[in-house]
């Protein structure tokens, strides 16, 4: 661009052509020094930049590594050294006052399959994306013969997505590839279930604004066909005065769950607000089969899920640490609370609004402020010590 210039000039002034060139040539060659100059002062100190950088990312790695060895010898001393359960032994765990439902109450299941495990260890985990808002479920059927994922976004909403795997759903544009399935009725919180080809969820009954009365805060279960999109059966479900279940879900007033034995309910009431209930439902009737007064505190637990018979209650701070499975019920009353593991979970983003296991994978699908995990789980058999 200097010898253009001074092209320019040149033909410019008519005279003195070479006294004018020879100053531009100068003129150049000052300016080629200077640039020589500033590129040799400058080759060491990007030399000494990245020097830098990868000094200060061996570091980033190593503290990476010391803070994951510290978590496994956390874990590994909170295991040789474990937390009381997080049960109250004064409290009257049989006997007890029943609700109006039809079903026995407090009395030992009997396990229909032949499953006798129990959790160990919350083996690893895998964050697989972000989507939705901060509460939410996503799950498989675990009774269905399709790899099918399910999402239900928020807790008052009405259209599930439905992705045909799981490749699909951890797209960047995953919404794209999702089915949408409309239900009549707006489900509650995040205690739906979807299994053997029909969504559970609870909704308000019509008529029950919740202004008082023998019914109040009542709600109906709704049985709704995947496929057919239509509601093949509902029933109200036999408690009064529910509660939320868990004191950091509050939205969530009753929470289904799927096992090895078939089809769950974890709720709570007035009658006894410091405490957790668990319910055993029949999945073609929605009727109760037997209802049990869980030991399990309902104050700073966030989430539950029941395995061969057992429900695990994991609680949390409300400022969101790390959550751990503080409390264990079997209704079969093989594993007792002494011999049950209480571990806790890899470190998360926030607190758990749902969790729902997979008895074919052995896997918990996790929602977790906006993002979706799975929790691989390691079982031994209830019968073996801790």
């Amino acid at each position: 661009m200097a010898q253009w210039h001074c092209s320019q000039r040149t033909q410019a002034g008519g005279h003195g052509v070479g006294e004018r060139l020879a100053q531009c040539q100068d003129q150049s060659s000052r300016h080629a020094a200077e640039l020589r100059d500033f590129k040799n002062k400058m080759l060491p100190l990007l030399e000494v930049a990245e020097k830098e950088r990868e000094a200060l990312r061996t570091e980033a790695d190593t503290i990476s590594g010391r803070v994951d060895r510290l978590e496994r010898e956390v874990d590994y001393l909170e295991t040789q050294n474990p937390a009381l359960p997080c049960v109250e032994f004064d409290e009257k765990v049989t006997g007890g006052p029943g609700t109006k439902g039809k079903g026995r109450r407090n009395e030992k299941y009997d396990m229909v399959t032949d499953c006798g495990y129990t959790i160990s260890q919350v083996r690893s985990m895998k964050i697989l994306k972000r989507f939705g808002g901060p509460a939410g479920l996503w799950t498989k059927d675990p009774l269905g013969q399709t790899e099918k994922i399910y999402v239900l976004d928020g807790t008052q909403n009405d259209t599930a997505f439905v992705f045909p795997r799981l490749r699909d759903f951890t797209l960047a544009m995953a919404a794209r590839k999702a089915s949408r399935v409309r239900v009549p009725f707006p489900w509650v919180g995040t205690g739906q279930l979807v299994y053997g080809g029909f969504l559970y969820f609870a909704r308000r009954p019509p008529g029950r604004p919740g202004g008082g009365g023998e019914m109040e805060n009542t709600l109906q279960l709704i049985k709704f066909h995947l496929a057919n999109r239509t509601v093949v059966d509902s029933s109200v479900f036999p408690a009064e005065g529910l509660i939320p279940p868990y004191g950091l879900t509050a939205d969530t007033y009753i929470d289904l769950a799927a096992d090895e034995e078939g089809l769950w309910a974890v709720y709570a009431t007035r009658e006894d607000d410091r405490h957790l209930c668990l319910a055993k439902l029949d999945p073609q009737t929605l009727d109760t089969e037997q209802q049990w007064d869980t030991p399990c505190p309902r104050e700073n637990a966030e989430a539950a899920f029941v395995i061969c018979g057992t429900l695990y209650v994991v609680y949390n701070t409300r400022p969101a640490s790390r959550a751990r499975i503080q409390c264990s019920f079997d209704a079969s009353g093989t594993l007792t609370p002494e011999r049950a593991a209480l571990p806790y979970f890899p470190r998360r983003y926030g607190a758990h609004a749902s969790l729902r296991y997979n008895p074919r994978e052995r896997q918990l699908y996790a929602w977790d402020d906006g993002y979706q995990i799975v929790y691989k789980l390691e079982m031994r058999k209830k019968e073996e010590e801790v």
